[in-house]
């Protein structure tokens, strides 16, 4: 898993609220491999027509959107069926953070693990965010982990909240399976030990 720690670049202002699972990576698309076609499958059938063209009219597909790195959304982004396929399809595009008020609850635990840093931010910062980015076309976001901040366009500093085991792994770029390998040696000791005390347990 990349490691996290300051992201700063273009955010693209995603103005709608309940953008669910299925619409960041329909079903149809569920079972397709891990790689490269995920950055089209993102927000697929808002970004192309039936015949595979571009709808020019929908934002990832306009400059300078298309190298967005940071994503700020309305409500209940996320919301919706539980999919890795989701955070697969925003993170190959090349978003590492989408900021909004709330997350579906799956998506959120998904992004985290997968080193996506979902910011939950009030509703109120969220609009001024929101409105900034409306107002100055490919302006600039700035999420710093470490200091758990996001600086607006203007400037303005905001604070976030994050479960410190959440942050210690993104930072580190440790998944969950990774994060428990490092006690490999601790839990061996451990197994080793319980099969001398109680040997019948392993019998």
């Amino acid at each position: 898993m990349e490691s996290f720690s300051v992201l700063s670049g273009i955010a693209v202002p995603l103005a709608e609220a309940n953008i669910d699972t299925n619409q960041i990576c329909p079903t149809r698309f569920n079972k397709v491999p891990r790689g490269p076609r995920f950055a089209q499958i993102l927000l697929h059938d808002r970004r192309f027509n039936a015949d595979g063209s571009e709808k020019s009219d929908y934002i990832l597909n306009q400059e300078p959107y298309r190298h967005a790195v940071i994503a700020v959304a309305g409500r209940n982004f996320g919301v919706g069926s539980s999919r890795e396929t989701a955070v697969f399809g925003l993170m190959t595009f090349g978003i590492r953070s989408v900021i909004a008020p709330n997350f579906g609850d799956i998506f959120f635990s998904n992004s985290l693990k997968n080193g996506l840093l979902p910011v939950r931010l009030p509703a109120a910062t969220v609009d001024t965010l929101m409105r900034q980015l409306q107002e100055r076309r490919g302006a600039h976001l700035t999420v710093d982990l470490p200091n758990q901040a996001v600086t607006g366009p203007d400037g303005k500093l905001y604070r976030f909240e994050i479960e410190p085991l959440s942050k210690k792994r993104l930072l580190r770029g440790l998944d969950e399976i990774a994060h428990t390998q490092e006690y490999a040696a601790a839990i061996r000791r451990f197994e080793e030990g319980q099969a001398k005390a109680y040997p019948w347990l392993s019998a």
